[in-house]
Parts: structure tokens; C-alpha cells; sequence
């Protein structure tokens, strides 16, 4: 019997949903349909087509995932909210890599009204927040948030898809990691400091 009530919210969850179990690049029209228990025709009342499915998973992802580094990083600066942020990213992308896949994959914005743009905005902000406490020059904050985004991005997308397959601690090489980026980012406010 199929399942009334649906909008583009709940088709939009239904497709997240999907695409954390068998992946971004398996989301099909056809099992979202039947995974809410309708025929594929009725989705198009919701969504235009899949391509703009996949972009509203997107616009979900990116909100998720900003919440997830903010709610960490709250009251915390300097290297405890890189820790923490950094943990919420890869917990995140752990927990949800078909929703994160798909936020990566996200196009250019359609337009200056597309959801999007904020939801990669408070992306943004929530890394910017992580780095704050280093009062780093506006000059290099921008390298800075590269850094993190790629260091970041790179070791939990490669741990989400098995790819550390030495018998070693995955979490000691994380701390490691976050410890690395910590010294660097201190070592630079220091560096750029005006002498006294």
C-alpha cells in the first residue's frame, strides 16, 4: 500500500538514507520509490528528477554536518575545538558516507537563491570556528582552512572506505594527526607574532 503523506522533505530523507547504505553513486529513483513504498512516477510530484534529489541530500548533508562541528566545538578553542571538530567530522562521515559523498559531489550553485550556498557557508563558518582560538593572520586563514578541509576530508573519507589496512591504531594515527596540525598551526601564530 503506498505511504501518504510524502513531500519533498521526507523523499529528500528517504534518499539520505538510501545513500549512507549502499552508497551516493547507487541512489536510483527506483528505490527511493520503493523504499517508501510507492511507484517511481510519484516521486516526480516531490522532486524534479534525480539530479535535483541528489542536490537537496546535499543541502541536508551540508546542514548536518555544520551542526555536527559546531555542537562539538562549542565553549571549546584553540586545540581542544580542532579535536573536537576534527572528531565530529570523521564520526560524521562514518556514520553518514553516502550523505557526505554526496555533499562533496554538490555542483556549482544553481543560482543566488539555491540552498546550497548557506548550508556550504555554515560549513565554513563551523571550520572557521575550529581555528579561531590559534588567531591566525587574516592573510592565512584561507590556507588554513584548506589545509584542514583536505587533512580532514582525506583521512576520513579513506577510513570510510576501508582503505587503512595496516595493523596499526586508525584512532592513534588520528591523534597523531590532529597533534601534528595543532604544533604547525601554534608554530605559525608564533612565527607571525609582532616582536616585543
Amino acid at each position: 500500500m503506498p505511504r501518504a503523506g510524502l513531500t519533498a522533505l521526507s523523499v529528500t530523507e528517504a534518499g539520505a538514507a538510501l545513500v549512507d547504505e549502499v552508497g551516493f553513486q547507487n541512489l536510483s529513483m527506483g528505490l527511493v520509490a520503493e523504499r517508501l513504498g510507492v511507484k517511481t512516477p510519484a516521486l516526480y510530484k516531490h522532486v524534479t528528477s534525480q539530479a535535483d534529489l541528489a542536490h537537496r541530500i546535499a543541502v541536508l548533508a551540508m546542514g548536518e554536518f555544520a551542526d555536527a562541528i559546531r555542537d562539538a566545538i562549542q565553549g571549546r578553542a584553540g586545540s581542544d575545538a580542532l579535536a573536537a571538530g576534527a572528531q565530529a567530522m570523521r564520526a560524521y562521515v562514518r556514520e553518514h558516507p553516502g550523505r557526505y559523498a554526496a555533499g562533496d559531489a554538490a555542483s556549482r550553485p544553481t543560482g543566488p537563491d539555491d540552498p546550497i550556498i548557506p548550508a556550504v557557508e555554515r560549513v565554513i563558518a563551523s571550520w572557521a570556528a575550529m581555528l579561531r582560538g590559534y588567531h591566525l593572520d587574516p592573510g592565512q586563514e584561507i590556507h588554513a582552512l584548506r589545509m584542514l578541509r583536505s587533512v580532514l576530508h582525506g583521512f576520513s573519507t579513506l577510513e570510510a572506505a576501508g582503505g587503512f589496512q595496516i595493523d596499526a591504531s586508525v584512532d592513534d594515527s588520528f591523534t597523531w594527526m590532529i597533534d601534528f596540525l595543532d604544533r604547525g598551526l601554534r608554530d605559525i601564530t608564533t612565527s607571525s607574532a609582532p616582536a616585543s
